[in-house]
C-alpha cells in the first residue's frame, strides 16, 4: 500500500492554492474497508523507522529534522504521538517554540531556533517553528514587510546550512479546512478533559484565517527548496496523515541510509558461549 507523496510536495518557486487542495483526500484509501491492509502498513512502518533511527544514532554523521506547521487544531500534537511514537525517546527531541523570550528577542530570530538543531544521530522535530517569525508575525504585522522579505532567505540560507552539516530538512505543513477546525474547538469545549486544550486566543486568530492562508502560501513558494521540501499532508483523515507521513519518513530515511559502524573489536575474539 504507497501513497503517491509527490501529490502533496510544493515545487520550488510554485505557490500552490490551498483552497484547492483537499484536506480530506485519502487517494481512493478507506479506513473501513482497508482497515486491516492500512493497520498492517502503520504497524510495519513503525517498525522500519524504530530500526532505521537506531541506524542513524549508531552511525552518528546524519541527522534528520521535522518541521511541522499548520493551523490551530490540524493536530501536530497528535502527529508527534502517532508518527513518531515508535522512535526511541532517548533520541528524539521536540521542541516547540513558543512566543520569544526577552533574551531572544535580543538576537536574530533564528537565534533560538538553530540551537535546538538536532545533532548527529538525533531525530529532531519542531512542534511549530522558526516559521512562525513568517506566519504570524506577518499576519499581525509584528515586523515590517521589507525584515519578512528577508527572512525567507535567511531562513533558505539556514536550512541549507544544516543540509549541508549533514541535517536533512523535512517540513510538513497539516492540511485541515476551516470547518474541520471549527468542529475540533467544539469537540474540546464538549469534553472538559480537553477544555485544558482550548485558547479563547485561537479564535481571534481563526478571524484571520485568510490572511493565514495567504502567509502560508508566500512561505510554502519562498522556501520549498531541494534541499528542505515542503509537503501539505490532507489532516483531516488522521488515520491517513499518520499513514502518509510515516511512509514520508521511511522514504527519507532510507535514501539518508544510515548504517551500523563497523566494530572496534573482532567480535571473534569474543565468542559469546565464552564470555562470563
Amino acid at each position: 500500500m504507497k501513497i503517491n507523496l509527490d501529490r502533496y510536495r510544493i515545487r520550488p518557486g510554485k505557490r500552490p492554492d490551498l483552497k484547492r487542495r483537499a484536506s480530506a483526500d485519502t487517494q481512493g484509501l478507506d479506513e473501513k474497508g482497508d482497515a486491516d491492509s492500512v493497520e498492517e502498513q502503520l504497524a510495519e512502518y513503525r517498525d522500519r523507522l524504530a530500526d532505521l533511527q537506531e541506524r542513524l544514532y549508531a552511525e552518528r554523521k546524519q541527522s534528520l529534522l521535522v518541521v511541522l506547521q499548520a493551523m490551530d487544531a490540524a493536530g501536530k500534537d497528535s502527529t508527534v504521538e502517532h508518527v513518531f511514537g515508535s522512535m526511541n525517546p532517548v533520541n528524539v527531541r521536540v521542541w516547540s517554540f513558543k512566543k520569544p523570550t526577552q533574551k531572544e528577542l535580543d538576537h536574530d530570530f533564528l537565534w533560538r531556533v538553530h540551537k535546538q538543531a538536532p545533532g548527529a544521530g538525533y531525530v529532531g522535530v519542531f512542534n511549530r517553528s522558526h516559521y512562525e517569525d513568517v506566519l504570524i508575525v506577518k499576519v499581525h504585522g509584528w515586523a515590517d514587510k521589507d525584515a519578512i522579505e528577508r527572512r525567507y532567505e535567511h531562513i533558505n540560507h539556514f536550512e541549507a546550512l544544516l543540509a549541508d552539516r549533514g541535517t536533512r530538512v523535512l517540513k510538513i505543513m497539516l492540511h485541515v479546512s476551516k470547518d474541520y477546525q471549527l468542529e475540533r474547538f467544539r469537540r474540546r469545549l464538549r469534553k472538559p478533559n480537553k477544555h485544558w486544550k482550548f485558547n479563547p486566543a485561537d479564535l481571534t486568530e481563526r478571524a484571520l484565517w485568510e490572511q493565514y492562508q495567504d502567509a502560508f502560501e508566500i512561505a510554502l513558494e519562498r522556501t520549498s527548496t531541494k534541499a528542505a521540501p515542503w509537503y501539505v499532508v490532507p489532516s483531516e483523515e488522521r488515520w491517513f496523515r499518520n499513514l502518509a507521513i510515516s511512509q514520508l519518513l521511511v522514504s527519507t530515511l532510507e535514501e539518508m541510509n544510515p548504517r551500523f559502524p563497523p566494530p572496534d573489536f573482532d567480535p571473534a575474539d569474543y565468542p559469546p558461549e565464552a564470555i562470563e
